[in-house]
């Protein structure tokens, strides 16, 4: 093969600033220009880019760096969160393509006992598996990635993104998906038998990666995981959060009587709450209506965001990170966390009633340095402002 065979073969498809056709109504930040929006995102993932993915010694991989928290270097959170970005900076990233192989080859270095096409959750900072389950979110983001990559670089390199990503999204349906609800599950390492075998992550319903999912595969049970969620997620916020339209962590017994989990379910007092898994879920759900146009998706941000406003005044410096499920601030928590106030950018594009408080968002947002955060607030930061300066696409 030739060089000019090569080279045009690394050319991507969708380069970014991509300026995608979003769902009629939807609005992006209006104060400043397109490439204003365009370069004050492309110049935060040069900083994110150099900060978070790290290589691993004498091998072509490539992890997003989890700072070594609890004696961790990669979580498959991350290594998702960092292939779409990777995916959709292709362009103004001269060198997304070989970063994004680099990022896959590690993915697939560090299999899951039940799947070598799921990604075991976290390594530990010599390069092992903390164990050979997995989480969810990691998975579902890395399959989503693999179809960004497809369209952006084409299939008909060393690998064959298109086929790694139903692979993939299969493997994802066979063992984190629950047959009997059709909600998603914490991870693959759990069975019928198991207490958390009804229970699930709010920021884990990912509809726009599931319409992308049934379209790659033809798999007309992911519109089961949909509706599923949809429903799910209307009881929960007319039945636990009438007012601010909040949904927690964590739900349990999805199966029967969905409620809200316990303190300590998993991972803090706060599982219960619109804590550090559940703001992510503006976002998450919001995308939907913004790509899609899809009417759940949109009443449900439109809940969040008219108690947020209602709630900071339109004041974004009112904004806490964490609240209860009645929209109270958690007590201590009157901080600046970027993974809380980003999603609220997200899920304000949907309608334009709500276009000064976007403007206001991306202000705030784009105002804090990333050495003052870390990998979780900076790369929800980074996604987030790729999806509102108007650059995201399925």
């Amino acid at each position: 093969m030739g060089w000019c065979a090569v080279s045009c073969a690394r050319q991507p498809f969708q380069p970014f600033p991509r300026h995608a056709q979003y769902f009629n109504g939807v609005i992006c930040p209006n104060h400043i220009s397109r490439q204003a929006l365009d370069k004050a995102t492309a110049d935060f993932y040069d900083q994110w880019k150099s900060r978070y993915i790290k290589n691993v010694a004498d091998k072509p991989q490539s992890f997003v760096w989890f700072e070594g928290k609890g004696g961790k270097q990669c979580v498959s959170e991350g290594q998702g969160y960092g292939m779409v970005i990777v995916a959709l900076m292709a362009g103004h990233d001269r060198a997304a393509k070989t970063t994004y192989d680099n990022l896959w080859r590690y993915v697939r270095a560090h299999p899951s006992h039940r799947s070598k096409y799921l990604m075991a959750w976290a390594q530990k900072t010599n390069g092992q598996d903390l164990d050979k389950t997995t989480a969810s979110d990691g998975d579902l983001d890395i399959a989503y990635s693999l179809l960004l990559a497809s369209k952006q670089w084409g299939n008909k390199g060393a690998i064959n993104y298109q086929q790694e990503a139903r692979s993939t999204i299969n493997e994802i349906m066979r063992c984190e998906i629950n047959p009997k609800t059709w909600t998603v599950l914490l991870g693959e390492g759990l069975d019928d038998e198991s207490g958390d075998w009804f229970a699930t992550r709010t920021s884990d319903f990912m509809p726009g990666h599931f319409k992308a999912f049934q379209r790659a595969t033809g798999d007309s049970r992911w519109k089961k995981v949909i509706d599923a969620g949809y429903r799910l997620f209307g009881f929960m916020q007319n039945t636990y959060s009438p007012d601010a339209g909040l949904l927690p962590d964590f739900i349990i017994h999805v199966n029967k009587n969905p409620k809200p989990a316990g303190p300590n379910f998993l991972e803090s007092k706060y599982d219960g709450q619109y804590n550090y898994n559940a703001c992510r879920d503006p976002w998450r759900i919001g995308i939907d209506h913004i790509m899609n146009g899809e009417p759940r998706s949109k009443n449900i941000v439109t809940k969040i965001n008219r108690w947020i406003r209602e709630t900071t005044n339109n004041d974004t410096y009112n904004l806490s990170a964490g609240y209860t499920l009645e929209g109270n601030d958690i007590n201590n928590r009157y901080f600046e966390a970027l993974s809380f106030i980003a999603p609220f950018g997200v899920s304000a594009m949907v309608d334009a009633k709500n276009q000064i408080w976007l403007n206001k968002v991306w202000i705030y947002l784009t105002g804090f340095k990333i050495r003052d955060y870390d990998y979780y607030d900076n790369s929800i930061k980074l996604l987030n402002m790729i999806i509102i300066s108007g650059n995201y696409w399925q």
